[in-house]
């Protein structure tokens, strides 16, 4: 956040719910004292408790609609998709945000879906375009690991980008990530 990310996530699929909620709180309170967003991964019940300022759910979590129902109208609901018809369930779920992926390998997911790479977002793209689905904006994520990545993703139209190893080897590079996202 010294670098100036402005959105983070919190993921740890092997911690046990006492660490995995201490962890939450510290981050939480480091959002807050950035001005950073505070996403929790999959445990809406937490996220509610923390009041941070959103959640994102896989396609085997919660229901988009129970989470709303549980955090009100004013957090973020995000959704992970991996196919064009999963961008359609979570357009039509009313999510906030899409993480659509895996662009390529990464090692931060145990079980991984096919993954997309360039094509597989200018497919889902144009599919998008062409059916006239309302604007939900896609954030590319999974195994994205330069600023090349990054641009030709923007390129075939995702709104954003989701990292974590590129991010945490070189957290300077933030800002040319910002600037490619502008």
């Amino acid at each position: 956040m010294d670098d100036g990310a402005r959105w983070i996530q919190i993921r740890w699929k092997q911690a046990d719910e006492k660490e995995f909620h201490r962890l939450s709180q510290q981050v939480k309170q480091a959002c807050d004292q950035y001005g950073a967003q505070c996403i929790i991964n999959d445990h809406v019940h937490l996220a509610k408790d923390l009041d941070v300022d959103g959640v994102h759910l896989g396609l085997e979590d919660c229901s988009i609609a129970k989470a709303r129902a549980l955090l009100g109208p004013s957090k973020i609901i995000g959704g992970t998709a991996n196919t064009f018809e999963d961008v359609q369930q979570r357009i039509r779920e009313r999510c906030d945000y899409i993480g659509l992926g895996p662009f390529k390998h990464t090692y931060t997911k145990q079980k991984l879906s096919p993954l997309l790479g360039i094509e597989g977002y200018k497919n889902i793209r144009n599919k998008i375009n062409l059916q006239g689905l309302p604007p939900t904006p896609i954030f590319a994520i999974g195994g994205i690991d330069s600023l090349d990545d990054i641009q030709r993703l923007v390129q075939a139209g995702v709104y954003g980008v989701a990292l974590s190893g590129l991010v945490t080897q070189t957290p300077h590079i933030i800002s040319s990530i910002k600037n490619i996202l502008q």
